[in-house]
């Protein structure tokens, strides 16, 4: 019996963390990626870890094992139970948050050269950084559940006895290690790809695709930025002011009104500076995807004209303001019969219709996150007389303000 879709499903999971799956077998296979090259750069063999006959002495049916090397990676390493000649690798990420004073005390202890630093650091950066490993452990055991049958039928051990024989450590230092065009031309690659991965992220949140951005998102580690300061939350910040910016052009790419861009760019620019751990910054950056997505939805006035741009801005810039037609009219200095056809034509609305739809719109807003009086909130919505707002909200919703209010909060009670 094969797994092929579990194999599959587990495959795909980890590749939202980053995590690389490999399938190694008496095929010759190059392995000098499975690390993203870093035993390569520091004259290594690949023997010591990746290669079939050493798995094949080491690895025993029915286990997962865990290898951790003197690199800061991990891996998990496992038999696949319908392919006895067949390996899964997982890996490498590290549960450390590397940074420049750790790649210096790494190059320092075991002599590297120093012209090797920048690509090192490079190497470090882009091995995917999990605060919490939580989800790969759950992962891997449902996992191997499905394909031995049981919790009862596999275990988890760890290769801690690697530490002699195949442990680098017991090596000479890395003194001769000489700085090559091949190091150079995969820093390149590094940065290329980082380009790519951001240029998708900008097309999807021009979309307005959140699912699609948030997903993209999981793959571009803020590892591969460079880290201006020995603070790691700094760093993590101006990541964040990174992402504030790209997100906020992609955004205004879709024909979004600086209007509203400001305000949630200003917003985000606050909170960046009020996080306080990796795990805020996670929640953040996903909360910026959406919000920015959302402003997309909702904002985009591709396919307008700019004077139906103007006007919507005006009308949802101050909904307190005079947007009566002759107002707005007079106001972007053109005729109003001009802008009320036009309007029409390009919205399927007349200027009235979409002014009475925001206002309610806001209504509802208020009723649901405020406890003001019915006819303060017609005021907000740019409707001081309470009795036609009333009337403009039974038309729109079949209740009036209080009734709609009681319903939600009867509805809230329950819950």
């Amino acid at each position: 019996m094969g797994y092929g879709i579990e194999v599959e499903f587990v495959k795909k999971a980890l590749s939202h963390f980053r995590i690389e799956t490999y399938f190694i077998s008496d095929i010759p296979m190059d392995v000098s990626e499975i690390d993203l090259g870093l035993r390569h750069l520091l004259g290594m063999g690949y023997e010591r870890f990746f290669n079939y006959a050493f798995i094949r002495k080491e690895v025993k049916p029915n286990i997962i094992y865990k290898l951790k090397d003197p690199f800061y990676c991990n891996y998990y390493i496992l038999q696949l139970p319908f392919d006895t000649d067949k390996y899964m690798l997982i890996g490498p990420y590290t549960t450390k948050s590397i940074n420049r004073e750790d790649i210096m005390h790494f190059s320092e202890t075991y002599s590297l050269s120093p012209q090797i630093y920048n690509v090192l650091e490079k190497i470090f950066y882009n091995i995917p950084y999990l605060e919490n490993e939580t989800v790969v452990l759950v992962l891997l055991n449902t996992f191997g559940e499905l394909l031995w049958g049981s919790i009862d039928h596999f275990t988890f051990e760890n290769l801690d006895h690697l530490t002699d024989e195949y442990n680098f450590l017991s090596a000479p230092p890395f003194t001769h290690i000489a700085y090559e065009h091949g190091d150079a031309s995969a820093l390149m690659q590094s940065i290329e790809k980082r380009y790519d991965t951001e240029n998708r992220l900008l097309e999807a949140i021009s979309h307005g695709s959140s699912h699609k951005a948030e997903l993209i998102l999981s793959n571009l580690a803020a590892s591969v930025y460079e880290k201006r300061s020995t603070d790691s939350i700094r760093n993590m910040q101006n990541y964040c002011i990174i992402l504030n910016t790209l997100l906020r052009k992609a955004v205004e790419s879709s024909t979004v009104h600086p209007f509203y861009i400001d305000k949630i760019s200003s917003d985000f620019a606050r909170r960046i500076e009020q996080v306080t751990s990796a795990q805020s910054v996670a929640k953040l950056q996903k909360d910026m995807v959406h919000k920015y997505c959302l402003l997309v939805k909702n904002h985009s006035m591709k396919g307008y004209s700019l004077l139906v741009q103007k006007v919507m801005t005006c009308v949802d810039s101050d909904l307190t303001a005079d947007l009566s037609l002759n107002s707005l009219a007079t106001n972007l200095n053109v005729n109003a019969s001009y802008l009320s056809t036009l309007f029409k034509r390009e919205t399927g609305s007349t200027l009235t219709d979409y002014v009475n739809e925001k206002r309610i719109r806001h209504g509802i807003l208020l009723l649901h996150s405020t406890g003001l009086q019915i006819q303060t909130i017609a005021a907000y919505c740019g409707i001081p007389d309470v009795n036609y707002f009333t009337k403009l909200f039974k038309k729109k919703l079949g209740k009036t303000p209080k009734e709609y209010r009681e319903n939600f909060l009867k509805g809230s009670r329950k819950k």
